[in-house]
Order: C-alpha cells, then sequence, then structure tokens
C-alpha cells in the first residue's frame, strides 16, 4: 500500500481546516497591520498639517476688494503665475499702509520650479491711480495692496490678484538665525553702510560692528540689511534694488541648506511680520513645494530709463523709456512670450508719460 493510502483521511481534512484557519488569521493580522500602519501615517500627516496652520495663523491675512482691483482681461492666463511682494518698512506699524520701499515681481515656473524677480524701482513714474502719475510706490500709501496691485495691472498688463507684504526690517532676525549670508562687498559699499548699521543698531538694539574694507564676508542680520538699503552714493535705487535681490537669493539658498529646527525658528519669526491675501490651503500648497524651487534670473523694471526732477511736487522719478518697449521686455523676460503687444491702455499711460517728460523710446540707458 502506498504513502498516501496510509493517510488518516480524518486527520487529513482537519489539517487543511486548520491550515486555512491559520491562514485567515494571518491576513487578518495582515489586515490590521496595514490598516495600523494607514492610521499612524494619516496621523503624521495631520500633524504636520497641524503643526504649518498653526505657524500659518500667525501671518495676517487679508481677503482683497477685488472690486478695486484692475486687470487687463485681454492678458494670457500666464500672467496669473505672477505674485506681488510689497515689502514696506511698517514705518507706521501697519502692513496695510505706507510707501513700499520694495516692490517685487516673482514668477513661478511650475514646470521647472525656477522662480524669476523682478524689482520694480519704487521711483517709476507711472499711474498710481486716477490717472495721476507720480512715483510708483505712493500707490501703496494712497490705496493699501488693492491700489498698488491695480497699479501694476494697469501700468505692466499684468493680472496679479494675490500679494504678500513683508516687514523688511525682519530680515535682520531671518538672517541671524541662518548663521549669516555670504557677500562679496566692495570698499565703496563697506563704507556705505556704515551709517546704516548705526542707524539699525540703535532701532533694534544689536551691535553688530561696520566693515573696515571691502571683501568677502559672512553677514549678520544688521549687516545685510543694511547692505540692501545702500542707495545713495552706491548706485541708486538700481543697485539698491540689485543688492535686496542678492540677499533674498542668499537666503533662500541658506534656508534651503538648513535643518528642520532653524527652519522652524525662522518661521515663527517671520510669520508675525507678513499680511498676505492667500489662504492656508494656497500657503501649504506653496510651503509643500518650497525646497524645490530655485531662484532663477532677476533683473530691475524699467529696462531702459533716466532719472530727472519734473516738479518740487514730484521730486526725483525713474522715467521709462518708453513705457511701452519697457513692458515688452518685460514680458519676454517673465514669460517668454516675443509676441506680446502692448494694450491700449498701456500704450496711453506710454504717451502720457512722453508728454509729461519730454522723454520718448531710445533717449534712456
Amino acid at each position: 500500500m502506498s504513502q498516501r493510502e496510509n493517510v488518516n483521511p480524518i486527520r487529513e481534512q482537519n489539517h487543511r481546516k486548520n491550515s486555512r484557519r491559520y491562514q485567515k488569521r494571518a491576513a487578518a493580522r495582515r489586515r490590521r497591520n496595514t490598516i495600523f500602519i494607514v492610521e499612524i501615517v494619516l496621523l503624521l500627516i495631520l500633524a504636520v498639517v497641524l503643526f504649518f496652520v498653526s505657524k500659518l495663523s500667525k501671518i495676517e491675512k487679508t481677503k482683497l476688494d477685488m472690486d478695486k482691483i484692475e486687470v487687463n482681461e485681454d492678458i494670457s492666463q500666464e500672467s496669473q503665475k505672477i505674485m506681488m511682494f510689497g515689502l514696506d518698512n511698517r514705518s507706521n506699524g501697519n502692513l496695510s499702509q505706507g510707501r513700499s520701499d520694495v516692490i517685487m515681481l516673482a514668477n513661478i515656473n511650475n514646470d521647472t520650479k525656477e522662480v524669476k524677480l523682478v524689482s520694480v524701482y519704487r521711483d517709476t513714474y507711472l499711474d498710481t491711480g486716477d490717472g495721476i502719475f507720480q512715483k510708483c510706490n505712493a500707490a501703496y500709501a494712497k490705496g493699501g495692496p488693492e491700489q498698488a496691485i491695480s497699479m501694476l495691472n494697469v501700468n505692466l498688463d499684468l493680472n496679479i490678484t494675490d500679494y504678500v507684504t513683508v516687514d523688511f526690517n525682519s530680515i535682520i532676525e531671518c538672517v541671524d538665525l541662518l548663521g549669516g549670508v555670504d557677500m562679496e562687498i566692495t570698499d565703496d559699499e563697506a563704507s556705505l553702510m556704515t551709517g546704516y548699521i548705526r542707524e539699525l543698531n540703535e532701532l533694534t538694539g544689536n551691535k553688530a560692528e561696520n566693515l573696515t574694507q571691502g571683501g568677502t564676508y559672512t553677514l549678520n542680520g544688521v549687516q545685510a540689511c543694511a547692505y540692501a538699503r545702500i542707495r545713495y552714493g552706491g548706485g541708486d535705487d538700481y543697485r539698491r534694488t540689485e543688492r535686496q535681490r542678492t540677499v533674498l537669493t542668499a537666503m533662500v539658498k541658506k534656508a534651503q541648506q538648513s535643518d528642520l529646527t532653524t527652519v522652524n525658528k525662522l518661521i515663527n519669526e517671520v510669520c508675525g511680520d507678513i499680511q498676505t491675501s492667500f489662504s492656508n490651503a494656497e500657503l501649504l500648497a506653496l510651503a509643500s513645494q518650497v525646497f524645490q524651487y530655485s531662484i532663477g534670473d532677476t533683473t530691475g523694471f524699467p529696462f531702459t530709463k533716466t532719472t530727472r526732477v519734473l516738479s518740487k511736487k514730484t521730486g526725483d522719478v525713474v522715467i521709462p523709456c518708453d513705457l511701452s518697449d519697457n513692458v515688452k521686455e518685460l514680458h519676454i523676460f517673465l514669460y517668454e512670450d516675443s509676441a506680446y503687444t502692448a494694450s491700449d491702455t498701456v500704450k496711453q499711460n506710454s504717451e502720457k508719460i512722453v508728454s509729461d517728460t519730454g522723454f520718448k523710446s531710445g533717449d534712456g540707458h
């Protein structure tokens, strides 16, 4: 008789039943383990979201009155990728008022994660609202972010609908938390920084040292802010905005290389000095990709320009030569849109600037 025939049928049947029970129990355990792991992951995700929401709650949120914002409906959707960063010195303690010391446009390429920055010179002679042409930074003081955004949309053919305003002096604490930023300083810049360092030390209670000569330094917060504020004798507002972009770029790179403890401290410091129209959900979406972004090309606007004192009231202004040509170059820089043509509004504003100043296309540098 074969070995198979010697097997007890009842025992074999029981063995099969026990085996199926074991497999069912093992499968149940695996399902429970899987559910348990998924629950842990969900809890971790929830914890991270709550962490960031708690940070974002410190940011001052404002809802823009879109009825007060002018946009150019003829401009393509790509213009809506633009964001405006208006960094104010908070001299009046209110981020909704005051002349904007810094006006930056940022275009994020969602495919390459490259960010292009454009500084709009604050003294640029533009329509700030109601057909009043003056220094463009007056728009924020006259009507807050809505009027500042309208000023940019109308004069530059953009469709900006969101903004961020930051206390520029918060750069001091942020740079210090990052352990400083590396900068190459000229002899002239080192000399010009002295007065700003003294003023910032008095305002903040810091004791930053002056730089005795040019060279490559790791600047602390006060020194970096002083460097970014150099204007007279240091290339005027053109070079100043370039320095601002240089400091911002260095800060972003340093932050991306920092550990989570430093990033947490940085978030705590910055959030209280920000006002924005972005929702928490939109900010979280941006924050989730922040380490993938890189700052690419940066420049200033207008590209071709000159400066003149038009009157005692207007003061020394930056004159686009002419506005239409400069706006076309802006769209090529931001969007690589060589097919762009200026809107009727931009053409009319361009003609008004030529009439007021006497400077036309080809007159600037």
